[in-house]
């Protein structure tokens, strides 16, 4: 016998405590802190430096600092931009491969302080964060061109001190990113002289970790590790319909060569290291002139969102400022413009108003839980032995649909393994045409397929890892 149940706003099931228990957690599961990084689903990075202005990616280590000359430098500007493109916070290079340092450091000499720019680009952006509301993080590369040392146990020290020092000046920071580059067959040094390290152990990176947790509690830390997100194993922004939010936590480490595991995550993995999927709006990080007409249109942004927080992942935007010290006028109004389209197309829940029929609910009402950050969430879980379900939703009137998002509760764990979606056409239920496989969800997964207009879909959860627990379902 089916419980027939009516949806109220913003699709959180109808709950009452009725003292039934809450689904067990099914491991591994993330920490509150990673459950708020997801959230925020798009945030920006912002390559800038002395390649900037030398029309490099990787540099050396040997420009001369001078050359580092911003003449407009406005990192309100940027922010601004960044609000206004849906983006939650932001990410900054304070120091890429070249040992450049963006902030005044009594570490180094190779800093801001001697180029020809008198002021703290990390700093000001930190408080063009505060201002507009963003979230602010800091990219610290662990390669270091500049340094004669390099490869050396005293470089791993003047590391781990700029680490403590980006972490104790600028306020909170939601994400540290730990980039796996090492130079690989490049040069490894200042001097253009090759240098064999350790990747794996060279770094000290679980000390890393530590000094962000002493210092940075709420903060993510990035890697192809994580431990609190992954790399997605591409820079091309996009990760798989299949994706895992888990790791084997003892077999991946930063530069870690088996991107395409990366891509999927390990289905049996034991750690919860969600995938963030990094792109570039042009060809480059760093900004070159020659690529001011190759900067990424609207509708390439759009489907590099529905390929990665639409595929359970997070969307790592990056803006390559330019030679003034501004996001660029193409790359701003592209970007905003992309988060128009997608505010347009998710924004009017067809579902709200439907009838909606569960195959089976856990006790006599849908369990509920507390979130964490005190708003009441609740969410459709099954009995402890119900690992299948469905869920059919009937509209008024005929709808037109070419969106369906899904979402699982994942403070309580990634559960479902296989799905599929049914629509009503002429009394018969027939499948949706999808050009993906449907099998994982886990925070959120939207599909997208030619319109359908129909008075009903049904979602039906073939297998999963444990009880359903599924907090959103919307239609678009």
């Amino acid at each position: 016998m089916k419980n027939t149940l009516i949806f109220c706003a913003f699709m959180a099931f109808v709950s009452c405590a009725d003292n039934t228990p809450a689904p067990a957690p099914v491991y591994p599961i993330p920490a509150p802190k990673q459950v708020a990084w997801q959230q925020m689903e798009t945030y920006a990075f912002i390559h800038f430096g002395l390649n900037t202005f030398n029309d490099m990616e990787w540099g050396y280590g040997d420009t001369d600092p001078k050359t580092f000359n911003p003449t407009r430098l406005d990192t309100r500007q940027w922010a601004s931009t960044l609000k206004e493109a849906g983006m939650k916070g932001v990410i900054i290079t304070a120091k890429h491969h070249d040992g450049f340092c963006l902030w005044p450091t009594d570490l180094t000499d190779y800093n801001i302080t001697h180029s020809s720019y008198n002021g703290d680009v990390v700093g000001e952006l930190a408080e063009a964060c505060r201002e507009y509301g963003l979230k602010f993080g800091v990219y610290l590369s662990p390669w270091d061109r500049n340094r004669a040392d390099y490869g050396s146990p005293s470089y791993v020290e003047y590391y781990h001190a700029q680490l403590r020092d980006l972490m104790t000046r600028y306020g909170d920071i939601f994400e540290i990113w730990f980039d796996g580059a090492n130079g690989g067959d490049g040069y490894y040094g200042g001097a253009r002289e090759r240098r064999n390290i350790d990747r794996r152990n060279y770094y000290d990176f679980p000390r890393a970790w530590a000094t962000v947790e002493e210092l940075q509690p709420n903060a993510i830390c990035f890697s192809d590790a994580g431990p609190g997100c992954r790399w997605v194993g591409n820079e091309s922004g996009h990760v798989g319909a299949t994706n895992w939010s888990f790791l084997r936590a003892a077999e991946v480490y930063p530069g870690y060569p088996n991107g395409d595991e990366l891509f999927i995550g390990h289905a049996d993995g034991d750690a919860w290291v969600a995938a963030e999927c990094d792109v570039s709006i042009r060809p480059g990080w760093f900004y070159h002139e020659s690529e001011d007409d190759k900067v990424k249109t609207p509708d390439d942004l759009q489907e590099i969102y529905y390929q990665s927080v639409g595929h359970n992942g997070t969307m790592l935007l990056n803006f390559p400022v330019n030679k003034e010290g501004l996001i660029s006028q193409t790359d701003s109004i592209n970007a905003v413009t992309f988060h128009q389209r997608i505010t347009q197309e998710l924004g009017n829940n067809l579902l709200l108003d439907a009838k909606v029929e569960a195959s089976d609910i856990r006790g006599k009402r849908f369990a509920a839980t507390q979130a964490n950050d005190g708003d009441f969430e609740s969410y459709w879980a099954t009995p402890d032995d119900v690992n299948n379900g469905s869920l059919t939703f009937t509209f008024s009137q005929p709808q037109s649909v070419t969106r369906l998002l899904l979402q699982e509760y994942i403070p309580l764990g990634q559960r479902v393994k296989n799905f599929n979606v049914e629509y009503l056409h002429e009394g018969n239920w027939q499948p949706l045409a999808l050009d993906e496989e449907t099998t994982t969800i886990g925070y959120k997964r939207i599909l997208r397929f030619p319109k359908v207009t129909t008075n009903a879909l049904r979602v039906n959860f073939t297998d999963a890892r444990g009880p359903l627990c599924i907090s959103e379902v919307a239609a678009f």
